[in-house]
């Protein structure tokens, strides 16, 4: 494989992820993106590749029952002879650590935010998250076919909340409810809104230009002229190079569920998404697309299969060209590692695949000895930064309800850990000491409860135990906390100390009382 080809293929990489809080409509906008692109004939029900089977991105029990996205998803498909890697994101904010380590595997995100709440502080986080990154955000605001906040206000509301300035793409004509179209600051067309029946098919689209348009249409076009208009004076106008710096984000305006601005929203990711480029290596080497192969895990899952119990390791490949069955080097442990079982994933839904590019995601089956943050390289060693996890907020307990099924638990506490569902907290002191559950949410318990009685046969008692908060330390630090009351130091699976309190008030007094001793958030994103 030339260097020439390895960069031709990776100006054809999208890779983004899609965020929202729950109920945005991020979910539905994933799928008319696979409506658009021909992997869906009818919104609703994908196309399964091979017949029989259908794939969606919320593949879990638990997903479907609930009507909400539990896991993040990874969806491969091509459009305009592009290849797109869509990362589907939980959008509760339970799950944000699962969204946090899909952000470090992708070039760029979509905002999804509902027209009538705009930023939700439930999810700020998420956003905060990308700005800290100086990630490309696209935002598409959703469900303009219903009330919404004034668009203006709006504009308002992301750069006070995240410090991102919009720049209107599209603009819409009337308000939420009363949507009569778009106007395309672009092109300069009027794109009139039009409904589908069920959302089902792609939405009819017939651009008029503004002077035509201004003779046939009423005030809310009129009154959207002069909004475009102070946008123009404002200043709020695409600047390819600062979007690409994370300090503006193109917007758009549309109704997913309809099908109106998904096209337009799907060319920006064409057309104004980064394709993959270097990648800094932790000792701040860079590692070049035309580079040898390397690639680092960002999320593992087990049972995506129930049939097969299977394991998959998801990674983002970085630089080079991969071919399946290439020996490379596993970093952590330092030793060769096979990559014959290697699957493009379309949800649950998966094919073997020979070969990939920078920015491609793709699945390794069965590599038990992957975990999240691993690199895997050929050539000269690098090691990619590791995905820190976030310290806990909420401290559980856990037991198996029938001894018999201990081993079953313990198997189930294992790989729940390293997906990172929960982060079991243990004592490095005492081995056999009964671990401590961290999450970020109570819904994290939750689908660690169900998960572990419905995949591992291993029904469990759940209780919250006396720790309050925790902060991350270090071995000096901790000594010295493991001889203060209300506290503890246990370890997590990539060795990060926590030291944890019963009180939010005696880790105030601590900090006071020693600001020497290290006692950190794991990741800042105010500010």
């Amino acid at each position: 494989m030339s260097l020439t080809d390895i960069s031709e293929e990776t100006k054809r990489r999208r890779t983004f992820a899609i965020i929202s809080h729950p109920d945005a409509g991020k979910t539905t906008l994933t799928e008319k993106f696979l409506l658009y692109s021909g992997q869906v004939s009818e919104a609703g029900s994908v196309k399964a590749k091979k017949g029989g089977k259908s794939a969606r991105s919320d593949w879990m029990t638990m997903e479907q029952d609930r009507g909400i996205s539990i896991a993040s998803t990874v969806l491969q498909f091509t459009y305009q002879g592009n290849v797109i890697n869509l990362l589907d994101t939980p959008g509760h904010r339970d799950f944000s650590e699962d969204t946090y380590r899909v952000l470090a595997a992708v070039d760029a995100a979509i905002m999804v935010l509902d027209a009538a709440k705009g930023i939700e502080a439930q999810t700020l986080k998420l956003f905060e998250v990308c700005k800290a990154r100086n990630m490309p955000i696209l935002t598409f605001i959703n469900k303009w076919d219903r009330p919404s906040l004034d668009p203006l206000e709006l504009m308002d509301q992301i750069e006070e909340a995240i410090g991102v300035q919009t720049t209107p793409i599209t603009w819409p004509v009337g308000p939420g409810g009363e949507f009569e179209g778009v106007i395309n600051r672009k092109t300069n067309h009027f794109i009139r809104f039009t409904r589908t029946s069920r959302g089902a098919t792609a939405a009819p689209e017939d651009p008029i230009d503004l002077k035509t348009a201004t003779g046939l249409e009423g005030e809310y076009f009129t009154k959207a002229l002069e909004e475009v208009m102070l946008l123009d004076e404002i200043g709020a106008t695409h600047d390819h190079e600062l979007f690409l710096a994370g300090e503006t984000s193109p917007l758009f305006v549309g109704s997913a569920l309809t099908n109106f601005g998904v096209r337009d929203l799907l060319e920006a990711v064409i057309h104004l998404a980064p394709a993959p480029t270097s990648r800094e290596g932790e000792d701040g080497s860079i590692r070049k697309i035309d580079d040898p192969f390397s690639a680092f895990v960002f999320k593992v899952q087990a049972n995506m299969d129930p049939s097969h119990r299977d394991r998959v390791a998801f990674m983002r490949i970085n630089s080079g060209h991969f071919e399946r069955g290439m020996q490379v080097t596993h970093h952590r442990l330092n030793k060769p590692f096979s990559t014959k079982f290697a699957t493009s994933m379309f949800g649950s839904e998966r094919d073997t695949v020979d070969e990939g590019y920078p920015g491609d995601v793709l699945g390794l089956v069965n590599a038990n000895d992957l975990r999240i943050g691993d690199t895997l390289y050929a050539g000269e060693a690098i090691a990619f930064p590791p995905i820190p996890r976030f310290e806990p907020e909420l401290f559980w307990s856990a037991r198996p309800t029938d001894v018999s099924k201990t081993k079953q638990f313990r198997k189930g506490l294992n790989q729940l850990d390293e997906e990172g569902v929960v982060q079991v907290l243990r004592d490095l002191d005492a081995p056999t000491a009964s671990p401590v559950l961290g999450a970020v949410g109570q819904m994290q318990f939750e689908v660690f409860s169900h998960r572990l009685e419905h995949e591992f046969g291993a029904k469990v008692e759940m209780n919250p135990t006396s720790w309050v908060v925790a902060r991350r330390t270090n071995d000096d630090t901790a000594q010295k906390i493991r001889e203060l009351r209300g506290t503890r130091v246990l370890g997590s699976l990539d060795g990060t100390l926590f030291a944890l309190f019963d009180s939010t008030g005696r880790l105030m007094r601590t900090i006071n009382d020693n600001p020497e001793w290290v006692l950190e958030r794991v990741v800042e994103t105010a500010g």
